[in-house]
């Protein structure tokens, strides 16, 4: 008689993996199996960008999968949620006792005209995505011979990538449709600012501009073509227009779906014994599309599974962002628009000389949100104070400054 507890994981993204390690960290029983599509060790997709600029190699953003198994190269390409059976690409099958889908998210590709082949077989040559280390490998090897390039989406990953694109001497340009750049996390002063240092850095950007057509007559980009017109000439092309979850295999064992899997405060996904979580999962009407609510979720899950707390419930992550390059850093977190809400008091502060600046949104004593760029001083103290909910002790200016070094040179 069988004994053993098997826990299937499709996807060996960031959340697949963080499962695996907590899980097992955890001491949950049985084994736990992780199903990647990737024929590699799941790894750190944030840092995929540094990665394009060699600042570290494929191996230094490995992530850990406890005692997990791992089979690389293996997709999962149906599953059977009352028979508890796991299609695999090979045309095996493999029983699971709990199944935990973390099938994460594609690019998306944006309304674009030109951006595939004429035959229809993938993009155009020189239009990238950077969503995996093999996208990174083609794009790094492609912007050794390209002279300029247009990166599409001025978000996060659109920053990140144009930033790597000029380290590597490539002369680049960001094309955004947003009214600033990375408009999620930044408000316009920060965007500003954000778009001044960029400048500086040998990048130029466009906001409130919507590509039109990729311009390829020869097959290989050409130009980007904007909606009012204007034309970028470039040989290389990278789209950074979001991503969008990943939920056929949920959809088609008929688990329910909206714009992700769904799922409750358990992160169960409608069917006994099957989760979701990460980028692929919707929950309480939100896709939440970065690493960490993913890990949030990996945790509570790990929790719940593994026995350590049965009664772990998944309610929301709090909105934190930062990215960090060479002359490029920047942290936001909780709620930094401030519009409509009278109860709430700003503070800037706004030093041209360093390229900085720097919001904190208060209700009372409280610390609502902040966004500090160009200068992190004080950060910590911060997202501690918002993190507990604290008071905050004496001026908040002095939070603002204490700990400022010389301007950025």
């Amino acid at each position: 008689m069988r004994t053993e507890r098997r826990i299937a994981v499709v996807g060996g993204g960031m959340a697949g993996a963080r499962f695996a390690e907590r899980y097992t960290a955890l001491g949950g029983a049985g084994t736990v199996t992780v199903y990647a599509a990737e024929p590699r060790t799941p790894y750190n997709r944030v840092l995929l960008a540094d990665v394009l600029t060699g600042r570290y190699d494929a191996e230094a953003i490995a992530l850990p999968l406890g005692a997990a198994r791992l089979r690389a190269g293996c997709e999962a390409v149906t599953f059977d949620p009352d028979a508890r059976t796991l299609g695999l690409a090979d045309g095996t099958v493999e029983p699971w006792d709990e199944l935990v889908l973390a099938t994460g998210s594609n690019p998306v590709l944006p309304p674009v005209r030109g951006l595939r082949r004429a035959d229809g077989a993938g993009l155009t040559e020189g239009v990238h995505t950077l969503r995996s280390l093999d996208d990174c490998t083609r794009l790094a090897e492609d912007a050794v011979t390209a002279r300029r390039a247009v990166v599409v989406g001025g978000g996060v990953l659109g920053v990140s990538a144009a930033r790597a694109l000029a380290a590597l001497g490539v002369r680049t340009e960001i094309v955004h449709q947003g009214p600033h750049l990375i408009e999620r996390q930044l408000d316009a002063e920060a965007g500003a600012a954000l778009r001044a240092r960029l400048d500086g850095l040998g990048v130029a950007t466009y906001p409130g501009n919507r590509a039109r057509t990729v311009v390829a007559p020869d097959g290989r980009v050409a130009a980007v073509e904007l909606a009012n017109g204007y034309r970028l000439d470039c040989d290389l092309v990278v789209l950074a227009c979001g991503t969008r979850p990943r939920t056929a295999l949920a959809h088609a064992a008929g688990l329910p779906v909206g714009t992700g899997v769904l799922v409750d405060d358990r992160l169960a996904a409608g069917a006994p014994h099957v989760s979701a979580i990460g980028d692929c999962a919707e929950h309480r009407g939100a896709v939440q599309g970065s690493a960490i609510p993913a890990w949030d979720q990996a945790d509570v899950l790990a929790l719940r599974l593994s026995g350590a707390d049965p009664g772990a419930r998944y309610t929301g992550s709090r909105p934190s962002a930062r990215l960090s390059a060479a002359g490029l850093e920047y942290a936001a977190f909780g709620a930094v628009d401030e519009t409509g809400d009278e109860g709430l008091d700003v503070l800037r502060l706004t030093d041209a000389t360093r390229g900085s600046y720097k919001k904190l949104v208060l209700r009372g004593d409280r610390l609502v949100g902040a966004i500090l760029f160009g200068d992190l001083a004080g950060l910590d103290a911060l997202a501690d104070a918002w993190a507990r909910d604290d008071p905050l002790t004496g001026h908040p200016l002095h939070l603002l400054t204490a700990g400022s070094g010389p301007a950025p040179g």
